[in-house]
Order: C-alpha cells, then structure tokens, then sequence
C-alpha cells in the first residue's frame, strides 16, 4: 500500500477524539490524508499532549508524560501501520504482512496498567479516582493503542469503522448510531459544513429559476 503523504506540521493543533476508538482517535492525528496531510504530531511534545488528553497518561494528574524523539518516530511508524491495517481490513484486503508484524510487536509489549489512586490525607477520595502506571509511560500508552488496533480489526466491531463522507476529511470513526447511517465524523465538524453547502447549494437553484 502507498505511503502516508508528506505531511505539513501543524503546531499546538487541536486533536480531534471523535473516532469512538484509542487507535482510531490515534490514526487521526495525521490529517487530510487525501490531501495536504497536516502533522499534529510535529515533536515529542505534542505526542505527550496527545497521551494526556487521550486519558493515557501514567501519571496521577495531567502532567504531560516525558517522551523522546525515538518515542516519537515509533509513534509515527505505528500509527501510518495501525491506519493501514484498519483500511486494508474495511475494503477486505490482505494487509502488509509488515504491517502486522509492527502492530504485534507494538501490542505485545508492556502496556498500561489501571491502578485504584489513594485517598487523601484527609480521608477524601482522589480527584480521578483511576489512574495508570508504567515504567515507561510512553511505548506504554503506545502499547495500548496498538492492542486496541488489534482487538478493532479482528473483532466484530470492524463492520462498523467508517471514514468521513466529507471527501476533506479522513478521519475514521466506529459508527455507534442506533441505526448505523452516520455518514460524518463529527456534526459539528464535516456534519455542519454539508448542511451549509447543501442549503447554499438549493439556495442558488432556487434563485436562478
């Protein structure tokens, strides 16, 4: 399969967390594939940014995790794999054994492990009662995404990943609507902006009748 586009940084960039999934949530964060693919993963800390706004930091606040630039380009590695490994398997193809091979290494390393947060001095509970822990809080939350990946594309849940009708978006998303015809990854977002271009759309019909 072709390679991720070049990819332009985009700094501090908003991440979106509308795919209903760690590792699609994970695979978002190269965007406008079909186009000029924007980066939020420019340098190691915007992958500690994403870590902790995703839930998957190991530390007991919201301390951004310390990751390196090798943590970085192992993200980067693994998210073009685990997106190539989704979309092989929504069109029914055989993926790239490469590919594979990468997201099970990626799964099979230590992960991050739920801990129940002590109570304060005071006899209060925590203020976020759950927390994670890992010697290595980056590969860690890296591990956990791929074990999501591996879980999503071989269960039942696949028939459901869908890509954004928005042909300026590719952001993939597990429809979970009662009647599974979700068509956009967000209807604030490719949603609204269909609703618009449709109402302009009759608007000028309507005017040059």
């Amino acid at each position: 399969m072709p390679s991720a586009p070049a990819a332009a940084p985009e700094p501090a960039s908003p991440f979106p967390f509308i795919g209903g999934r760690p590792c699609l949530n994970f695979v978002a964060t190269l965007g406008k594939r079909h186009a000029t693919a924007l980066e939020r993963l420019p340098d190691p800390d915007a992958l500690a940014r994403w870590i902790t706004e995703a839930g998957l930091s190991a530390g007991a606040d919201d301390t951004p995790v310390r990751v390196t630039e090798g943590d970085l380009t192992h993200a980067r590695t693994l998210r073009e794999a685990l997106y190539r490994l989704v979309r092989a398997a929504m069109a029914g193809e055989a993926p790239d054994p490469a590919d594979v091979t990468r997201a099970n290494e990626a799964a099979a390393r230590p992960d991050l492990a739920p801990q129940l947060a002590e109570p304060r001095d005071d006899g209060t509970g925590p203020r976020q009662p759950l927390r994670w822990t890992a010697e290595r809080p980056g590969p860690a939350a890296l591990a956990t995404v791929a074990r999501d990946a591996v879980l999503l594309v071989g269960g039942p849940l696949l028939a459901r990943v869908k890509e954004c009708e928005n042909p300026e978006c590719s952001l993939l998303f597990l429809d979970d609507s009662q009647a599974r015809r979700r068509r956009w990854c967000s209807m604030d977002r490719c949603g609204n902006l269909a609703k618009v271009a449709g109402y302009r759309s009759r608007s000028r019909t309507g005017s040059s009748r």
